[in-house]
C-alpha cells in the first residue's frame, strides 16, 4: 500500500483528500496533520467521517511515507515542503498551494505580493494538469497542484491555443463559496453571498497566471464572480473566429482520449452534472464563426483533491483514474 499523510488536514481540501485517500484501493492514509485540532479525532473537523476513521490529527508527521499532501495557504505549502526537503523526505510531495506552480520567483511576487519563502525549490516542481502536461517526468519529487480556476479556464482554452487562433477570448467565471476557505468573511457570509453574484479582481486574479502557462500565447480577458452556490465553478468563453470553420475538431482531438473530461457539443455543460466528480464538463455552441464554450468543475475535485489523486496516480505509475471512478 501507498502510505500517505496528509498536512494541514482541517480545512475544504484537506476533507476531500481525506474523503478521496480513504476510497482509493492503493494507498493507506496514516497521518493527518492540524495544529488547531491537535489530538482530536479527524471527525471532530469532519463530522460526516465519524465512524468510517478513527485517525487523531497530529501536529507534525511522525511516521514514514510515501505520499505528502499539502493542504496548507499560499506562502505556508513553501514553507512546509521546505522543511520536508531539508528533513530528508524522499518521497513525493503534493502541494496544493500556489507556492511551486509559477515558474519564477518574480511572477509570484508580482501576483501574491510577498516574496517567494523556497525559490531554491521552484525548479524542482512538476506543475501537473494531467490533460495539459501529461505525466509527471520519472523521478519527480514534488508536484504543483494547480489551482482550481485556473484548472477549469486553461482546459476550456488549451484546445484554441493549439490552433494559431489570433482572436481575443473573453472569459467569465463564477465560483462557490467553498473557493474562499474554511475561515469565515464578509464576502462569504451566507446573507452577503446567498441570492447573489459579486465580480472580483476583474482582469488582475491571481490565476491567470497558471492560465498563461497552461494555455500559452492566447489572448484572452478574464472577469471571475462569486456565485451563490457552496461548490463548483461553471464558466464560458466566448470569440469571433474571424472565419468559417467547425471548431468541435479542435477539442475532440485534445480530449477523446482523457477520461475525466467529458465533452458536449452543442450545448454548454451545467453545473451540476460536474459537482461531487472528478470530470471537468466542456461544451460549446457555434453559430457561423462565434463560438461560446461552457465548462464546469468541482473547485474541490477536479479543482483540487482529485486533481492531486490524478497527478499521483500518474507519477507512481497508476491508472490514472484508480480511485477516482467506479
Amino acid at each position: 500500500m501507498i502510505r500517505v499523510g496528509i498536512l494541514h488536514g482541517a480545512g475544504y481540501v484537506g476533507r476531500k483528500l481525506i474523503e478521496q485517500v480513504l476510497v482509493h484501493p492503493e494507498m493507506r492514509l496514516d497521518v493527518v496533520t492540524s495544529r488547531s485540532h491537535e489530538n482530536q479525532p479527524v471527525w471532530k473537523a469532519h463530522s460526516h467521517l465519524r465512524g468510517i476513521t478513527e485517525l487523531v490529527f497530529l501536529a507534525e508527521i511522525d511516521v514514514d511515507l510515501d505520499v505528502i499532501f499539502i493542504a496548507a495557504a499560499h506562502g505556508q505549502g513553501a514553507v512546509a515542503t521546505g522543511k520536508l526537503v531539508d528533513a530528508g523526505f524522499n518521497g513525493l510531495i503534493v502541494d496544493m498551494s500556489a507556492d511551486f506552480r509559477l515558474k519564477d520567483a518574480a511572477t509570484y511576487l508580482a501576483r501574491y505580493g510577498a516574496p517567494h519563502p523556497r525559490p531554491d525549490l521552484l525548479n524542482t516542481a512538476w506543475f501537473g494538469l494531467p490533460e495539459i502536461t501529461g505525466p509527471p517526468p520519472a523521478g519527480t519529487k514534488l508536484i504543483a497542484n494547480p489551482g482550481c480556476f485556473a484548472s477549469a479556464i486553461s482546459l476550456a482554452l488549451y484546445p484554441l491555443s493549439q490552433t494559431g487562433i489570433t482572436t481575443a477570448v473573453s472569459v467569465t467565471a463564477l465560483t462557490g463559496a467553498s473557493g474562499s476557505g474554511a475561515v469565515a468573511k464578509a464576502t462569504t457570509h451566507f446573507p452577503s453571498r446567498s441570492g447573489n453574484v459579486k465580480a472580483y479582481k476583474v482582469f488582475e486574479h491571481q490565476h491567470e497566471a497558471e492560465i498563461d502557462q497552461l494555455a500559452p500565447g492566447l489572448k484572452y480577458s478574464f472577469v471571475p464572480a462569486s456565485g451563490p452556490w457552496t461548490d463548483g465553478i461553471w464558466g464560458v468563453a466566448q470569440l469571433d473566429l474571424n472565419k468559417e470553420g467547425e471548431i468541435g475538431s479542435t477539442f475532440h482531438a485534445a480530449y477523446d482520449q482523457c477520461p475525466l473530461i467529458r465533452l458536449w457539443p452543442g450545448q454548454l455543460p451545467e453545473l451540476h452534472w460536474s459537482v461531487g466528480s472528478p470530470f471537468t464538463d466542456i461544451g460549446w455552441v457555434q453559430k457561423g464563426s462565434q463560438v461560446a464554450i461552457g465548462f464546469a468543475i468541482d473547485n474541490l475535485l477536479k479543482g483540487a483533491a482529485t486533481q492531486a489523486i490524478q497527478n499521483v496516480n500518474l507519477a507512481l505509475g497508476l491508472d490514472q483514474t484508480i480511485g477516482l471512478l467506479p
